[in-house]
């Protein structure tokens, strides 16, 4: 592009040389002075001002300023001015040249302003090169952070393609991932995991690998660790080993023509995957439907775009190592929770399946809140995060239980297995007594008062033996009934109250009560199988559970863990355990857990111990809880709502 001269129209100088060449420059005459936007910015441009353009601009000063921005002002004074009139703007000008100057004096001038447009237009380029490398530098900053904070590898992916695809213009451009050698790639290969195309945007991903070799374009960049830059994939040369794989252009109709492939390299210089970008455009919103747009408007992929992209691959190798690795450890850590689970659920096997349920229905309710929570929990949201959290919180509430006595922990009666047999023992021993009895009363009657008296009373003895008999009998059933759990607190002990009172003599010759004071405690607990000291010994699995749970070194995300655990068999009333403490303490994590660890103990499989609760009947239990302020109304209402209690069906029910 040639420098250009502007003059006025009819405003003759001396016949200088504009350059070496007359051609060299090219002259244009304007009736009036041009403005600044009416100028390329990026041509050198001299004015020559002389008063007949300088008053054209009319009073406007900021027009000289602007024009002294992108042109260099010569002022061309009369013949008889050898410096500048006070009416021109002196600070503005380059240089001054009166109408009679000889042709040297021109040329040197005009040379002078020349260099001097020239300097403009390379301080204009500079500065936008500089405003260019600070966008992207910022860019690429906001990328890493971007790239940094996301967790999720297939999103990684895409953002890492979308981002690499905009800062080049590329229409289109495809991400490999490496995968080990195996017998097949001992060297390795590489697997397509994601493609994007602005022209294409419906088109299917079908997955594969190729191998880590020197045939393939993406498997010679992982090979060599070279980024490849190819203006047109259809003329390669003849002596390189890689080939374009035209199956894809031939399948959709689509022209592949320049190429960048940029291996992605962790900070231990490791190629953890292949970015290929695909038919740099002139214009980005360009939509390359034809060959002919094709040629066009696709552009080879400059140094900057190898130097913008691979500065992009090395922060998404070090994203992608990073996702990995996360994954690995989510794995890991997944791997501990279900072990942990397992060796719960192996302790009392009669609660096998519980710590799931309680997950799917809390993180069902959890989402249930989320699409219309109810009162105070109207728009109440829970990121991905969190629910992780929950869902570990749900499957290790009960991990404290591995601290309970076992024979605590499965009591399946409100006896303790030996402490029944001791009892059946007593007993069978007090028939044999009764027997025993009756055969010596038996024969004392046949030997004193002789065998007409015996037949007349032995049916007495009989009687009276049977009658003893039966009293044993229906005291044993008593205490068997007796011995079996309820869910609710039911039934009166008077029956077993008396047997207490009734005496034997044991094989010491001790008299000793029917039924001891400590087996009528057990038998006399109201709910379930527990006596006092041994509930409190089962409640002590949330502390032992919290303590448990403390002690690992839970990620930032997941730290709420211990504190949502520990909460979950307390009441808003404060009459939970084991802190009692009030609603203000307890989070709504676990307020939700508490609902569904209820609701599934309530309705679990009919077990040894207890009988399982119909759905309908769990739910009354629950809204009386609530009505009497120890579950929270609102979240249980959800939870009826949206019929979380579905979700899981428990083992041996329908």
């Amino acid at each position: 592009m040639k420098p250009l001269l502007i003059a006025a129209v009819g405003r003759a100088i001396s016949s200088a040389p504009f350059g070496r060449r007359e051609e060299d420059i090219e002259l244009r005459r304007v009736p009036v002075l041009p403005t600044a936007g009416a100028l390329d910015d990026a041509r050198p441009t001299v004015i020559l001002l002389d008063r007949a353009l300088l008053h054209s601009a009319g009073d406007d000063p900021q027009r000289l300023h602007d024009l002294a921005r992108v042109a260099a002002l010569v002022a061309l004074g009369d013949s008889d001015e050898a410096e500048p009139p006070p009416d021109f703007p002196a600070d503005l000008l380059t240089g001054y040249l009166p109408a009679s100057a000889p042709a040297g004096t021109i040329m040197a001038m005009l040379r002078g302003g020349f260099r001097h447009a020239a300097s403009l237009v390379a301080g204009r380029r500079s500065a936008v090169e500089q405003q260019q490398r600070h966008r992207e530098l910022a860019e690429l900053t906001s990328v890493g952070v971007a790239l940094s904070t996301e967790r999720n590898l297939l999103t990684l992916l895409d953002m890492i393609l979308d981002q690499a695809r905009r800062i080049t213009a590329s229409d289109a451009g495809s991400l490999y991932l490496t995968e080990p050698a195996t017998e097949a790639c001992p060297g390795g290969s590489l697997r397509f995991k994601l493609s994007q195309n602005q022209t294409l945007p419906a088109m299917p991903l079908t997955e594969f690998t190729v191998p880590i070799d020197h045939a393939s374009l993406a498997g010679y960049a992982a090979a060599t660790g070279e980024p490849l830059v190819i203006a047109d994939v259809y003329l390669l040369p003849d002596d390189v080993t890689y080939k374009q794989n035209r199956s894809f252009d031939e399948k959709f109709g689509y022209h592949t023509k320049s190429m960048l492939v940029i291996p992605m390299k962790t900070h231990r210089d490791e190629i953890i995957g292949v970015l290929q970008l695909i038919n740099r455009k002139r214009d980005p919103e360009t939509r390359l439907t034809s060959a002919e747009i094709v040629d066009r408007e696709v552009i080879s992929f400059d140094q900057r775009a190898v130097e913008l992209v691979s500065a992009l691959a090395s922060q998404a190798a070090v994203a992608i190592e990073n996702s990995r690795l996360y994954e690995d450890i989510e794995r890991l850590f997944e791997g501990f929770v279900t072990a942990a689970v397992t060796a719960i659920e192996s302790r009392d096997p009669a609660t096998s399946g519980h710590s799931g349920r309680v997950a799917t229905l809390t993180i069902a309710l959890a989402e249930a809140v989320e699409r219309g929570g109810l009162g105070p929990y109207r728009g109440q949201r829970f990121t991905r995060e969190q629910l992780r959290e929950l869902r570990y919180a749900c499957l290790l509430h009960d991990f404290g239980k591995v601290g309970v006595r076992e024979q605590v922990l499965v009591k399946q009666k409100k006896l303790y297995p030996q402490d029944l047999t001791i009892i059946r023992g007593r007993f069978a021993y007090l028939m044999q007594g009764a027997d025993l009895a009756f055969e010596r009363r038996r024969a004392e009657l046949l030997l004193r008062e002789g065998r007409d008296a015996y037949d007349t009373a032995v049916g007495a003895l009989c009687a009276a033996r049977e009658s003893e008999r039966e009293g044993l009998r229906r005291h044993l059933e008593a205490i068997i009934a007796a011995n079996e759990p309820t869910v609710l607190p039911e039934g009166t002990f008077d029956a077993l109250r008396e047997i207490n009172r009734r005496t034997y003599v044991d094989f010491d010759g001790l008299r000793r009560p029917l039924l001891e004071d400590d087996e009528l405690e057990f038998l006399m607990v109201r709910q379930g199988t527990l006596d006092a000291r041994e509930r409190r010994e089962i409640e002590s699995h949330v502390t032992h559970t919290y303590r448990f749970l403390e002690q690992i070194p839970w990620t930032r995300e997941l730290r709420g863990v211990p504190e949502i655990a520990y909460g979950h068999h307390e009441k808003l009333n404060g009459r939970g355990y084991p802190r009692a403490v009030a609603a203000d303490a307890i989070p709504v994590q676990t307020r939700m857990m508490t609902i569904a660890d209820i609701f599934d103990a309530l309705t679990a499989a009919d077990r040894p111990y207890k009988r399982a609760v119909p759905a309908e009947s769990a739910i009354d239990i629950l809204r009386t809880e609530a009505n009497e302020g120890m579950l929270d109304q609102h979240l249980l209402d959800s939870f009826i709502d949206a019929r979380v209690f579905e979700k899981v069906a428990p083992p041996g029910r329908p």
